[in-house]
């Protein structure tokens, strides 16, 4: 009956208590100070937002003064839930948080095995997100209360906290902090108990990840002595183990298409969904020797039969820097290799992610190929699973090494493959995918059309404006616009906005604020004072993806028109023409 609410609850161990986070108010200490402060709010007569430090909204959101804290509620009749960390100084520090995300903030937090405590992740630094990167640690505190005690070195994130089933080793995921843009996520173990009273723990033992591959999903087995993980790799996302004392990461089987998720183990088993871009996610169990997955649900199976599409097909190449690039090409419905089809560059987002072998209904390659194009989606240079320093090589060039990547891909994919036609290639992303494909509309006329969502115009109006800011200096050279402008200057679209003569659709959400509208209603306005063909498509009521199922729908129609009109004219199909 909290008046905040109760999310993410946890039993202790002897089952008589629950751990659970809820938003309160800040110096609410009691239940009835959060309802005083909650009807203070909703009464008071003026209206505004007011803020003395950054960060201000994340994703969709304005941030507020309320925060998430942590409650034990015991199960005796009459019991009251309890605030651990009320009246801490931890709790009163003006930089803690819990992790902001999309769906707000979370803390990840786990009971200590013998139930007297709580291990839990937290930052408190939240007030340099401006200027640094904003780091969670590892803290303790007793489950009745008290001065959390921290334990784990300022030197990197640390979260997901988590004990060995035998209670003697307590695991975290930890991602370095270092002047690199990006660093892979590693599990670290220590022995537990371990420091209890001492100032902190030291840093950890590494025991899954690497530089090599990101730990995604992972789970302890049931003897506790392996863990078994995700990582994205080259266009998939494979199952690994590693002894859970540490040890080389093993690829469990050898997967050759689709990507796992949702991993589970328990006992002997282990469960995980299976999916490809022809095969929508089914729950299944992982032969823990061979690898083989096995189905235990089927419910897309009639559905998928009578589709026409065909798996991904992928190949590599060597770009003109000497990387290696990987790159996945979806068929259009009813495929005929002796026709011509035109080439549909799709760009992912991030920069750090990849493309991958899965069903995905944001930017679907046959749903966006189905009007009779050849889909090319690349792994450009700054993606993830291809190893950390591919993925680092991104800064100081934030934007023409990634679209040289992306061009000479699509050399490739026409030099390989006689059912492309190279005179009618389009192109289009969203979010970096966005700015990509601004970047190509002042940099390139290869493409008869563009699509841009979400794409950032300006790369200093895009820092002063967006949720997220610190982790563009760094790409840039470490500093702000104003101390070291090359970059800024150079690879910003809008200083090559002469350039302009490819028509593009515009699209954005009116509530996103990591690449807020002003990018878009400046590179609109760019377009129509260049007299460049261009349409602006503005979602009121959509964040940074496009959520509501009939919008997505009206964009898809959108996309498809669009490309349309400047590849065979208004009216006219795009289908494979005879050679």
């Amino acid at each position: 009956t909290l008046s905040t609410g109760a999310s993410s609850p946890q039993w202790r161990s002897d089952g008589r208590a629950l751990l659970f986070t809820s938003m309160i108010y800040p110096g609410a200490a009691t239940d009835s100070a959060n309802r005083v402060a909650a009807t203070e709010h909703r009464d008071r007569k003026w209206n505004a937002r007011v803020y003395e430090t950054s960060p201000i909204r994340i994703w969709d959101h304005w941030l507020d003064d309320r925060h998430a804290s942590l409650f034990v509620q015991t199960l005796e009749p009459g019991a009251s839930p309890r605030d651990i960390l009320a009246g801490t100084r931890l709790f009163a520090t003006a930089g803690f948080r819990g992790q902001l995300g999309n769906n707000g903030e979370e803390i990840s937090a786990a009971w200590t095995p013998d139930g007297s405590s709580v291990v839990f992740a937290a930052t408190n630094s939240l007030n340099d997100w401006t200027y640094a990167n904003v780091l969670q640690s590892l803290w303790l505190v007793n489950q009745a209360g008290g001065e959390p005690a921290r334990l784990t070195p300022a030197n990197a994130d640390y979260g997901s906290p988590r004990f060995s089933r035998d209670g003697r080793a307590l695991y975290a995921t930890m991602t370095p902090d270092n002047e690199e843009v990006f660093n892979n996520t590693r599990v670290v173990m220590w022995s537990w108990p371990n420091g209890i009273g001492a100032s902190a723990l030291a840093p950890g033992a590494v025991v899954a990840g690497g530089s090599a591959r990101s730990v995604g999903a992972w789970s302890l087995s049931g003897d506790g002595r392996a863990i078994y993980f995700l990582a994205e790799s080259e266009g998939h996302q494979r199952l690994f183990r590693t002894p859970a004392a540490g040890g080389a990461d093993r690829e469990i089987g050898s997967l050759t298409s689709g990507s796992y998720g949702g991993l589970q183990a328990e006992g002997i088993a282990i469960a995980a969904t299976w999916e490809s871009a022809v095969s929508p996610a089914e729950v299944g169990r992982i032969d823990p020797v061979t690898g083989r997955w096995t189905a235990l649900s089927r419910f897309n199976a009639g559905r998928v039969a009578r589709l026409n599409w065909q798996p991904l097909r992928e190949f590599w190449f060597t770009s003109s820097r000497g990387k290696k690039i990987h790159s996945f090409i979806a068929l259009p419905p009813n495929f005929d290799s002796t026709r011509k089809y035109p080439l549909f560059v799709l760009i992912h987002g991030g920069a750090a992610n990849m493309w991958t072998d899965n069903i995905t209904y944001r930017w679907n390659y046959h749903l966006l190929g189905a009007a009779g194009y050849v889909m090319l989606m690349t792994d450009y240079t700054g993606s993830t699973g291809y190893g950390e320093r591919f993925t680092q090589a991104i800064k100081l060039d934030p934007l023409q090494g990634p679209a040289n990547d992306v061009n000479e891909a699509a050399d490739e994919a026409i030099k390989r493959f006689a059912f492309v036609d190279a005179a009618r290639q389009v192109a289009g992303g969203a979010s970096y995918g966005g700015h990509l494909a601004n970047w190509l509309a002042v940099t390139t006329t290869r493409y008869r059309a563009l699509v841009s969502h979400a794409g950032e115009w300006d790369l200093e109006s895009q820092w002063a404006t967006s949720d997220f800011m610190f982790d563009r200096e760094r790409t840039n050279g470490g500093k702000p616009p104003w101390e070291n402008g090359a970059i800024w200057h150079d690879q910003s679209p809008m200083r090559r906005a002469a350039n302009l003569h490819t028509p593009v659709l515009v699209s954005v959400g009116e509530r996103d604020f990591r690449v807020p509208m002003n990018n878009a209603l400046e590179f609109w306005t760019a377009l129509q004072r260049q007299h460049v063909p261009s349409k602006l498509v503005i979602w009121p009521t959509e964040n940074h993806w496009i959520l509501n199922a009939e919008n997505s729908r009206f964009f898809y129609s959108t996309v498809r028109e669009w490309m349309e009109r400047w590849l065979a004219g208004p009216g006219s199909p795009i289908k494979g023409s005879a050679q």
